[in-house]
């Protein structure tokens, strides 16, 4: 049954995904010049997340971050005042460390070679298979960009957007409603800290009163979380947040979800379907989150002689 599914998903992707956009990526970019890239990026996040299992959320973020501002060009790992990784939700990202060690031994390895944006690619998905995830194959030849976009994080979606502008976002870029639920369903191994959802639970709409959307005993809950320390944050799956599952989708729909948005997919007629398919089918969830990943690793993206191969992740070559 495993083998029928993954079959499946590589034919999603076949069918679906490359005659869109792909300009030149292409799965196994570097098989010839540097053939053991992708096991070098594989062991060495492997080796993160047994210490470190958020380490998947962590790449999530820091990937869907870079696509969304510029296109994946690697443009959130450069380290200067004026770059993207120093303004508004960036602030948090983390995971930058890893990118960088994985960098420094392909560097050793193949230099000049492999990029940043396709070890953030790379990454993303081998952390997503480790927490239980699907394994999928995923173009690479991305190049890493010439520019960067600090004023463009503040367009990413938040936590309290509507369903429309949510769909809205994404379907900007090429994905629909299925990617776009798809991709949120990454929440189930995600983070939120308690600053992102407070007027849920004390003061909601100005009512002093909690989020009646909430399940009671959520917000109880949460509440207690978020009164124990000087900076709490809480898993946004609230049974396995840790393990990549479709658990987060079953949640939602009881009222159990901690973000607004996140509740919001579960109610809205626009999204309530799909969050039902994928709250009573993991397969289902984690073949779309493949085919959405792998459109997502698309967007914008710099290849052939456009752009750069970066030597040191968090600088321009000329810098």
């Amino acid at each position: 049954n495993k083998m029928k599914i993954a079959n499946f998903s590589i034919l999603l992707l076949a069918f679906f995904i490359f005659p869109i956009t792909f300009a030149q990526l292409r799965v196994g970019f570097y098989d010839n010049s540097c053939p053991n890239a992708e096991t070098i990026v594989q062991n060495l996040v492997s080796d993160e997340f047994e210490s470190d299992p958020t380490i998947t959320a962590a790449l999530l973020r820091m990937h869907f971050h870079d696509c969304f501002v510029g296109g994946c060009d690697g443009s959130i790992l450069l380290n200067s005042t004026d770059s993207e990784r120093f303004v508004g939700p960036n602030l948090s990202v983390r995971g930058f460390e890893l990118i960088d060690e994985i960098k420094a031994e392909l560097e050793a390895q193949c230099p000049s070679n492999v990029s940043c944006a396709d070890i953030m690619a790379l990454a993303t998905r081998d952390s997503v298979a480790l927490a239980g995830g699907p394994s999928y194959n995923i173009p690479t030849g991305r190049r890493d960009g010439l520019r960067t976009n600090a004023n463009g994080v503040f367009n990413l979606i938040g936590p309290t957007a509507s369903v429309a502008a949510f769909l809205s976002f994404f379907g900007d870029k090429d994905m629909n409603t299925l990617d776009a639920v798809a991709l949120l369903g990454a929440h189930t191994v995600g983070v939120g800290s308690c600053d992102l959802f407070q007027d849920r639970l004390v003061n909601f709409n100005g009512t002093g009163l909690p989020d009646p959307s909430m399940d009671s005993d959520l917000v109880a809950n949460l509440t207690t979380i978020c009164e124990a320390s000087e900076n709490p944050s809480t898993g946004l799956d609230r049974s396995t947040p840790l393990t990549f599952d479709n658990a987060f989708f079953g949640q939602i729909r009881v009222r159990r979800g901690v973000l607004q948005l996140d509740q919001r997919l579960a109610t809205d007629e626009a999204t309530s379907s799909v969050v039902a398919q994928y709250a009573a089918d993991n397969d289902l969830f984690k073949r779309q989150f493949a085919i959405a990943m792998v459109k997502m690793g698309a967007v914008d993206v710099f290849t052939g002689e456009d752009g750069e191969i970066r030597t040191n992740c968090w600088a321009f070559n000329n810098n």
